[in-house]
């Protein structure tokens, strides 16, 4: 089972939910050591209101302090809308911008203030943005796996939206997300299968939730199914509030890797480096 792997680190993701104020020098010094690791992409900021992720709001201070001389990582950062695209592409430094489509429309109506179809809007907008700054656009496909408000889902559903997200806008990465942690290796093989095939041009990747006992499951799951492209969070910090189980959190990206190695699967990641992050990351979190 031989073969490369993406890992794209999410320490936005790990940070965004947490109440007690990370030190801006601390978010400094950590993306840092990260830009080390030898990720393929880090997800390392947002450009989002400050009343909804107060947590992110000094992500452009951040970004003009990490020292990119060298680092191999491309970065990502959240977007929710036009204005806050308009605000990351003035950044050469970043490379993709990240917008959460969710196929519930209750979700998205909750996440970013707009109906499915006004958010279809956003995609357009924002992917020519993009484009004019020569960036790359990734779509979350968020609630890919469910939701917990009775919205219609189904595979088919899922698969609908990144069809239409790839035909209409020419999107060519897109990430399954699980929302709310409730995804199984089951539903996770079943979605990639379908999806993997029918889409060539496409580059999907699973950002997925989990109980520290399924994680490698779930990773199998998604990689036996065709997934090349896996959003992790350093000991699964940060996840989904609205999980079923407290401990349900972000996919640890330890695990994700000691899982590829175990099959020889390269993901170009320092593990000495990781060692050091995984260090400063018990350092810097909260613990409540």
């Amino acid at each position: 089972m031989q073969g490369k792997v993406r890992i794209i680190e999410c320490p936005r993701d790990a940070m965004q939910g947490i109440k007690t104020w990370i030190p801006t020098e601390d978010k400094i010094r950590y993306i840092n050591l990260l830009l080390k690791a030898g990720f393929d992409t880090i997800d390392f900021g947002s450009f989002v209101s400050e009343k909804a992720v107060p947590q992110m709001k000094d992500t452009a201070e951040v970004l003009s302090k990490l020292n990119l001389n060298g680092a191999t990582s491309r970065l990502l950062a959240i977007v929710a809308n036009t204005r806050g695209a308009e605000s990351a592409c003035a950044f050469d430094e970043i490379h993709y911008l990240g917008y959460p489509f969710s196929i519930s429309e209750t979700f998205q109506m909750r996440n970013t203030n707009a109906t499915l179809e006004e958010s279809l809007v956003r995609v357009d907008e924002i992917n020519r943005l993009v484009q004019q700054n020569k960036k790359e656009l990734v779509i979350y496909l968020s609630m890919g796996f469910g939701n917990p408000y009775g919205d219609a889902w189904s595979p088919e559903i899922a698969i609908n939206w990144s069809e239409r997200i790839f035909k209409e806008f020419g999107v060519k990465v897109i990430a399954l997300s699980d929302t709310i942690g409730h995804a199984t290796p089951e539903l996770i093989t079943q979605l990639f299968e379908a999806l993997v095939p029918a889409l060539p041009e496409v580059e999907f990747g699973a950002h997925l939730h989990t109980l520290p006992h399924e994680s490698k499951l779930k990773v199998a799951a998604a990689w036996n199914a065709g997934c090349r492209r896996f959003d992790g969070a350093i000991k699964g910090f940060g996840g989904c509030p609205m999980a079923a189980d407290e401990l349900t959190g972000n996919m640890p990206t330890e695990q994700m890797i000691a899982y590829f190695q175990e099959n020889g699967i390269q993901s170009g990641v320092q593990l000495d480096v990781l060692d050091k992050a995984l260090e400063m990351a018990g350092e810097i979190f909260p613990t409540h």
